[in-house]
């Protein structure tokens, strides 16, 4: 039986983490967490910043500043430099075991991620990071208090490389899982599934709505974000079908990230909750 408190929060496909970090700072009586994601560069990323990161700051303030002291074209060649050897260096990283591998490769991400277009994370097939120069003036590569205050945080935080199932052992009624999936496209050119080297098509989005149906079952509560398909088809009832039974609510969003500048603005999300 739901007691009223939340003592977990769970939380598979962790991206940029902003609910992560708000509940984290906002709850005090949750007493777990768990994130994960199964791109494991990005998980990398989370366990450095947890477990080193002093050496860290140090180098990405070494590099910020070669980087601030080049020209415009300058720093477009160290960034295709920096995004070469990045994906050479790939296959020679223990995933597994923390090393002065790990530092270097998660101050690259988030250099890539200040200084790339959109601030993207894409890989190709391969898994090779393949997102272009942004061309910022003057960004921030390296803020400490920041990275600081994200460490504080993850020390009491479980992190794993893992399906979005990963912590279905941890969750019981006072347990809040956020699910927020790589979007179903709205249409044949708004696709962008490819945030890992596994592509996360209907067939996933369907386990997903069962695996959500399955931790409902367990008494937790449950909230998932994903694109509206009525934005381009009202005939498309995809999620209405898969999650019926449970809340759907359309909510504006903005969408930010379009080749065509005109379709950037407001748009339509679903977030569906069990409560």
């Amino acid at each position: 039986m739901y007691t009223g408190v939340i003592r977990k929060y769970v939380e598979p496909f962790i991206g940029g983490g902003a609910l992560f970090f708000y509940v984290a700072q906002t709850f005090p009586s949750i007493q777990y967490f768990y994130i994960s994601d199964v791109n494991e560069e990005l998980m990398l990323v989370y366990k450095t910043i947890r477990e080193d990161v002093d050496s860290l700051i140090a180098l990405l303030q070494k590099i910020e500043k070669i980087y601030h002291d080049l020209g415009s074209l300058e720093q477009k060649e160290y960034y295709y430099k920096m995004r070469t050897t990045f994906n050479k260096k790939r296959q020679e990283i223990d995933f597994r075991n923390l090393g002065q591998d790990w530092v270097e490769r998660t101050a690259s991400i988030i250099f890539f991620n200040r200084t790339c277009f959109n601030g993207l994370f894409r890989v190709n097939s391969k898994g090779e990071f393949n997102v272009p120069f942004g061309d910022y003036k003057n960004p921030i590569i390296c803020d400490d208090d920041n990275l600081r205050s994200v460490s504080q945080l993850l020390q009491i935080t479980t992190i794993e490389c893992a399906d979005f199932t990963g912590y279905q052992q941890y969750v019981d009624n006072n347990t809040f899982v956020y699910f927020d999936p790589p979007y179903r496209p709205i249409s044949k050119t708004a696709s962008f599934t490819s945030y890992s080297k596994y592509n996360f098509n209907d067939d996933e989005q369907k386990r997903l709505a069962d695996y959500y149906r399955s931790l409902h079952r367990k008494g937790a509560k449950l909230m998932l974000s994903n694109s509206d398909p009525k934005n381009e088809n009202p005939d498309d009832h995809f999620f209405e079908d898969l999650y019926h039974g449970f809340y759907i609510e359309r909510v504006d969003a903005a969408r930010m990230i379009n080749c065509n500048g005109a379709k950037r603005g407001k748009i339509k999300e679903l977030v569906i909750a069990n409560y």
